[in-house]
């Protein structure tokens, strides 16, 4: 009966031990400050979805390269910083920056009021929309002409979190109200040139990037809708990484004034912009 007693008591406490650890997670996540380990070792790991073109992702050799993967060296270049990206479940992110699995997100991740409540954003680097991507041959025009059509999002992207913050433009008006999840955007592609989905609500710079380098690109239709917002990339980090957050803030603002943001933008979208917003 002591023994019945006991299990049940931990049974019980169970829960409070866990809800504990996470308050000790979180709570360590917003007041340390993990620079001084970081310069010590020579290494910052940053967390990637290493299939997000062009931003971050694999070379049919296996090189991981990409316009974040670029800029985030030449940042960390400025303090004698290795960079080491470590692949990760892109829905799982912030949880994975807390727990100190890796100490950046940069990844073409985009500033949001929600996320902002978890993470401390750097000053914001690149400019970007949500827009639909279709077929010419499936018909679709605008985001009125996917009534009952299947959209595809990737699961945990920012494209998700618009569709469900204004679902009147676009999410309910597909098939069964809700969308086919992928967990990378190769993947999406692959069925929407199947037809099994009509439609890829996704990011501009990913599919104006994709589709330049396919043979058929001239099959595809970007289609952009004012109602939903610019937003804007920054680099994600622990809410306690306040020198952390100094000294990425401090290189890019270098790489602006030195001209290589604009080398790197040049060489992955063609443009001469030097952007670097506040």
């Amino acid at each position: 009966m002591k023994r019945i007693k006991l299990l049940a008591l931990s049974l019980l406490c169970l829960p409070l031990l866990l809800l504990a650890g996470c308050q000790s997670v979180v709570q360590r996540a917003d007041s340390q400050d993990t620079w001084a380990r970081i310069e010590k070792q020579k290494k910052v790991v940053i967390g990637l979805d290493d299939s997000f073109v062009p931003m971050g992702f694999r070379q049919k050799n296996g090189q991981l390269v990409g316009y974040d993967v670029d800029l985030a060296k030449a940042v960390f270049k400025e303090y004698g910083i290795k960079v080491d990206f470590q692949p990760i479940d892109w829905s799982m992110k912030e949880t994975e920056l807390r727990n100190g699995t890796i100490d950046l997100l940069w990844n073409g991740y985009s500033m949001t009021p929600e996320r902002a409540k978890k993470v401390a954003f750097s000053r914001p680097y690149l400019e970007n929309q949500q827009v639909l991507v279709t077929k010419k041959s499936y018909g679709v025009n605008s985001f009125s002409d996917m009534r009952g059509k299947t959209l595809g999002v990737q699961n945990g992207s920012t494209g998700q979190v618009q569709l469900d913050a204004q679902p009147k433009l676009l999410k309910d008006l597909i098939k069964g109200k809700s969308p086919v999840l992928y967990d990378t955007f190769p993947n999406a592609f692959i069925d929407l040139n199947a037809n099994r989905i009509q439609g890829l609500l996704m990011d501009k710079v990913y599919a104006e990037y994709y589709i330049r380098h396919q043979k058929n690109r001239a099959d595809f239709k970007v289609i952009v809708n004012p109602a939903f917002t610019v937003d804007q990339f920054a680099v994600g980090m622990r809410k306690g990484d306040k020198t952390l957050q100094k000294k990425v803030n401090q290189g890019l603002a270098k790489l602006q004034k030195n001209g290589e943001l604009a080398r790197i933008n040049q060489k992955w979208f063609g443009t001469n912009s030097n952007y670097l917003g506040k």
